[in-house]
Formats: C-alpha cells, structure tokens, sequence
C-alpha cells in the first residue's frame, strides 16, 4: 500500500509539473500574440491625411480582435516627436506606425531597438541601408494621380466638345502644400493624365506652405479659380479648396479632384473623384511580423529596399475613391478600371513624354523625359521634383 501510495504520489507531482511547463509555455505564446500597437500622427482627423491613416486601426482590430490594443497620439508637433514616442514605448507598443515629417522617428528607434518603428518616408530619409528596427514605407500615389487626372481630362474635353468652354480654356489649377518631391510628383502625374485626353492642357499650381490650413488652401484655390482654373485638385489636407470650388459653382463651372477621401457626399455638384493611399495592407502584415517574430519586409508584400517598401495598385496600396457619376463624363468609369489594370500589368510609363523637366531649386538642371523616369524604382521615397516646361506653372 505504501508503494502504491509513493508511485500516485510522484504521479501527481509529474503531472502538476508537466502541467505548470505548458501553462507558461501557453503563456508565453499569448504573450507574442498580445500586442500593443502604437500611432502618431502631425494633425488629428479634421485632416484628411491623417483621417485616411488613422482609418487603418478599423482593419487591424476587425483583423487581430483582441490580440491587439491601439494607442493614438495625434496632433504631435514636430519638437514633440521624440517624447511622444517614448511615451507609447513605455505604454508597451511593440510596433508603431509614424504619420510625421520628423527625423527624430529613426533617432528614438535607435533607443528602443526592441521596438519596431515604422515611418512614412514623404520627407524623410527612406530606410534603404537599414536592418534594424526603423522601416519607411510608401504608396505608389502618383499612380492615383495620374488616373484621377484622365478622368478629369475626359471631364475637361466634355466641356469644350459642348462648347462651354472654349480649347484655349483648358486650364487646371492644382493647390499643393510644399514644393516638395512629393508634391511635385503628384501633380506632375496627374496634369499627364488630363494631357493624355487633352494634349494643349496647362496647370498652374500654388503652395499654402503648411500641412493643413484651410483659409490657406481656399484662398489659394480662389485665387486659382480667378485666373480661370476649371479644374482644381489638391495634396493638401482640407476641405478648403472644394469650399472655394462651391462658392464659385454659383456663377461659373468649376470641377474638383480631391485627395485621401472622398468630397462627393459634401459636394456632390462640383467633385468628381478622390484617390488616397490605402495602409492597411502594410500595417497588417507588419503588425503579423512582429507578432510571429519576424522581419517586417519579409512578410509585407511589396517593393523591398532594405526596409524600406513601397507598393501601388498591384498590392491595394493606392486606390481610387468613388467617381461622381452625375458629373463624370460617360466612360468615365471603365477608362477607370481599364487604366488601373494598364499600370498593374506595367503598360503605362506614366512619366514619359515629349517633356522636359526643370529643377525648381537650379535652372541648369534639367531632364528629358523621352525616355521616362522610373519614380520609387530605389526607395518609397517620391524622388520626382522637376517642374514641366511650357506646361506647369508655379505662381507666387
């Protein structure tokens, strides 16, 4: 009896132990799992930058449930950067997604190396040498521009075939933020797109200088619209320019194309179509990196350099919003369609022309688009910043 006593005994003990090994081992998994994921934004979501990056955290929370927490911080000023990171580092974030301009992203990643930090690479260096925990990532928006602008050129060759416009009207007004590759490429995209139905179209462009400001971006969009702009479209970040486009509509015929989302519900007389930059493919397979310990670029699909990754309309990054159809011009739509398939099976070189390029910063240095220029080929970084000659205009 004794001995069978000592053998349910040790039983017992082996059992608890064996017990305990996969309680922390199951621990241990769910702690892998379990993660907090972190945002910082410059502005907050009256913007429709960072409304359209913030939109996000709805996928990776229907995505993971309750594997996850998301912590927000927005309206971080760029001095800010620094201690606004740190404090989502100590509140647990394993990965943080950064909606800023600021460089001190790649200085704080630098501290927390068992943080993954991942930053859009607009104004900053992209991460191209890097293997450690700081990643840039970008959207392929220029693609969006270009067909956002066909589908304004087909509206702009209505109104001339109709005569409520004459040829020599073909003007396009254009209201960016900074004269910043970013923006120059944008616009540069979309003014090809509407010269590929309209070849004698022209752009006049002007800068607000300022990330979100909407009496900047009115104003400029009036003062646009009073040199006879028919079309204005923006990269900037407020309603400003649909406002100004709204209170001209009264007298005179004013189209608008919008960017990050759509105007159309707000302005359904005068907007026609929006693209934005969808970030919910990279963030979701980020964030499914970092839970199963792996490298970022090894499980996003897209463009690798280094790490840094860009995609476009082949991987879902880039999109077009919904087209107007009361005030599209017919075929609108599947010009629409048939164009994003052009540029996923690489049919169109968009920025390839009759054309020659001035860098706004040196007259002297110049490129000759013959033979096409192959935007985000090295980073996610837009690197296009010519200006076009006798077709964009810069005013003052």
């Amino acid at each position: 009896m004794k001995r069978y006593n000592l053998t349910a005994f040790i039983i017992c003990v082996l059992v608890l132990v064996a017990f305990s090994f996969i309680y922390h081992v199951w621990d241990g998994i769910s702690d892998i799992n379990l993660i907090k994921v972190g945002f910082l934004s410059e502005n907050d979501e009256m913007t429709a930058n960072t409304y359209n990056f913030e939109q996000s955290q709805n996928i990776l929370m229907k995505e993971f449930d309750d594997r996850i927490e998301i912590i927000s911080l927005t309206n971080v000023q760029r001095e800010e950067t620094s201690s606004a990171l740190t404090e989502l580092v100590l509140k647990g974030c394993s990965v943080i997604f950064a909606n800023t301009r600021s460089t001190d992203v790649k200085k704080t990643a630098a501290l927390y190396p068992e943080v993954q930090f991942c930053q859009i690479s607009n104004d900053v260096p992209a991460a191209v040498d890097t293997d450690g925990n700081y990643h840039t990532f970008n959207a392929k928006i220029y693609q969006g521009h270009y067909v956002a602008g066909v589908a304004a050129g087909m509206k702009l060759q209505e109104l001339i075939e109709s005569g409520e416009i004459g040829e020599d009207e073909a003007l396009i007004g254009y209201v960016g933020t900074y004269p910043i590759a970013e923006v120059i490429s944008g616009y540069t995209a979309f003014i090809l797109g509407v010269r590929s139905v309209v070849p004698d179209a022209v752009m006049r462009v002007r800068y607000t200088e300022a990330l979100s400001s909407f009496s900047r971006e009115k104003a400029a969009a009036s003062q646009l619209i009073n040199e006879g702009c028919v079309i204005i479209a923006q990269n900037s970040g407020t309603t400003g320019p649909v406002s100004a486009i709204q209170d001209a509509s009264l007298t005179r015929t004013v189209i608008h194309v919008g960017y990050n989302e759509s105007m159309i519900d707000a302005a359904s007389t005068v907007s026609l179509v929006s693209s934005r930059k969808n970030w919910d493919p990279y963030m979701v397979s980020a964030v499914r990196a970092v839970m199963n310990r792996q490298p970022i670029e090894k499980v996003v699909a897209g463009e690798v350099h280094g790490n840094d990754i860009c995609a476009g309309f082949e991987q879902g990054w880039v999109e077009m919003l919904e087209l107007n159809e009361d005030l599209a011009a017919p075929g609108t739509s599947e010009r629409i369609e048939s164009l994003i398939e052009d540029i996923k099976n690489g049919k169109i070189d968009i920025f390839r022309g009759d054309y020659t390029g001035v860098n706004p910063d040196n007259q002297r240095i110049t490129i000759d688009l013959k033979e096409g220029f192959a935007e985000n080929s090295e980073s996610s970084k837009p690197t296009f910043r010519y200006i076009l000659r006798g077709v964009v205009t810069v005013e003052k």
